[in-house]
This record gives C-alpha cells, sequence and structure tokens, in this order.
C-alpha cells in the first residue's frame, strides 16, 4: 500500500496571496536597491506573522492534528463528484489550527451546548467545536459528499469528542429545513460551505427560529482571497460580497468581520 504524499498548499488567503506576490516582487526587484529593501521589510512582515500566531496560540488536540495529517495526505484531485453536482475537494478546506482554536474559544465563551455546523468537510472544525461542548452537548454537521462524511466518521470514531457529533448528508439547504420541521434550536451556528448559497443560510437561521434568541453564528471565508473587496472576482467571491452587504443592511444583527486566515465573520441577533 503506498502513500500519498502531501503537496505543499498554496495560498488561499489574502494574507498567503499577499506574502506571494511580495516573494515574486522580491525576485524582480534585485537590481533596484531602493524599492528591494522595502519590499523585503514588507515580506518580513507579511512572511512572518501566520508562523508567530501559529506558535502563540494553544496546540490543537492530538484528535484534530489526527484529522491534519489525514487531510494533508489524501489525494484530493481525484475526488470532484457529490453525485449531482462537480465539487473541487482541496486540503485548503480544512480550517486549520488557528481557526479551529478561535471557534473552540468561541464554543467556551458562548456557553453554547447545541451546535450547528453547516459545511463540514473532513470535520477539524466540527471536532474542534465539539471539544468545547459539555458532555452532553451535540453537535449537527452538515455534508452533501458521502465520501468526506465517511472520511469524517472514521477520525470522529477514534476521538475522544467525535461521539458529539452527528452527521447529516444531505444539502444543507435540505437538511436545516428538516431541522426546522423538526423544531430544532441551536445556540451557535458555523457556515463553511457553498457560498453561493450563504445568503440563503443565513436568511433561513434568522427567520425559521433554528438560532436560539441569544444564539451566534460564525461564517467563514468571508474575505475569500480578499476578492470582495478587489476588482477582480470569482462566482465564489461575487457571492461572499453580496452576503457581506446583506449582513450590513440587515437590521436584525449586528457583526464584526475578523481578519482570521481567509476572514470570519460573527454575527449575533440584537
Amino acid at each position: 500500500m503506498t502513500t500519498a504524499t502531501p503537496t505543499a498548499a498554496r495560498p488561499v488567503t489574502p494574507l498567503g496571496i499577499l506574502t506571494a506576490h511580495l516573494q515574486t516582487a522580491l525576485k524582480q526587484l534585485q537590481h533596484a536597491e531602493d524599492a528591494t529593501e522595502s519590499v523585503q521589510k514588507a515580506l518580513e512582515l507579511a512572511i512572518g506573522l501566520e508562523e508567530y500566531v501559529n506558535a502563540c496560540t494553544t496546540p490543537e488536540s492530538k484528535d484534530l492534528s489526527a484529522i491534519a495529517r489525514k487531510t494533508q495526505g489524501e489525494p484530493w484531485d481525484q475526488r470532484f463528484s457529490d453525485g449531482e453536482t462537480v465539487r473541487h475537494l482541496e486540503q485548503e478546506m480544512l480550517s486549520g489550527h488557528v481557526e479551529g482554536q478561535f471557534l473552540k474559544m468561541l464554543v467556551h465563551m458562548a456557553h453554547a451546548r447545541r451546535i450547528l455546523d453547516i459545511g463540514m468537510f473532513t470535520g477539524y472544525s466540527a471536532l474542534a467545536m465539539a471539544e468545547a461542548l459539555p458532555i452532553d452537548g451535540v453537535l449537527v454537521a452538515c455534508e452533501v459528499d458521502e465520501y468526506v462524511a465517511s472520511f469524517a466518521q472514521e477520525l470522529f470514531d477514534q476521538s475522544l469528542h467525535g461521539a458529539k457529533i452527528q452527521i447529516k448528508l444531505a444539502p444543507a439547504i435540505d437538511t436545516l429545513k428538516e431541522l426546522v420541521s423538526q423544531g430544532e434550536v441551536f445556540d451557535f451556528v458555523f457556515i463553511d460551505a457553498d457560498k453561493r448559497e450563504y445568503v440563503q443560510y443565513f436568511q433561513l437561521l434568522l427567520d425559521s427560529g433554528l438560532l436560539a434568541p441569544n444564539g451566534f453564528i460564525c461564517v467563514d471565508n468571508t474575505l475569500l482571497q480578499g476578492q470582495p473587496y478587489l476588482t477582480e472576482r470569482s462566482a465564489n467571491g461575487a457571492a461572499i460580497a453580496e452576503f457581506n452587504q446583506v449582513v450590513a443592511e440587515d437590521a436584525r444583527v449586528e457583526q464584526v468581520l475578523v481578519p482570521l486566515r481567509d476572514g470570519v465573520t460573527l454575527i449575533r441577533r440584537v
């Protein structure tokens, strides 16, 4: 049995992309000393930030580390279909160490007992949040890809807190509607799924009662490689820009966009 060789992760956050551009610029400016010095200083600031933040953040648990290692070693470029639509899976979809600890801290601070995870992938963020739940806490995870759900479930079964997680295998919108019909309510919701459906998730959470009166919503990728504030946007970038505007204009909530990794927005009903 051969083991897949982990490939280097491509830059997918504003900071990572900025660092890559600065590295390229520095090579191009080797003969322009004044410009090179300024770019070198900018690069040192950018390239050292993520490593320092990681070093100053509580280490991930061995169970989370196991998910990260297995995800990084998986040949995701060979897996594209979720049964109905083409879905490009890649290791960069993993939330990662700092964001995982950030979510875990938020769950502790919110004293959450019931969590809804919209978009699970290999389960890193789900397990990070489950680690902060009380022993009788519950996390319902929405995932559309059968292979990914099985991948995550195997890792949950081997972990200390995986029993708190219930995977719902279906399109997230369908699962949310089912949960509404069952009268389910959640203290904390994490959204990290199809960017084009973010507005639907948000509105359904507020309109249906799925979100507890004092509950919180946490939304990932709200900076999406800087695209929401740049002129050149992909379809996902345009969807995130629309989502950010919808949230900002909704008088029912207050929010803060935190420039953590690829952008995380915290939302509270007022």
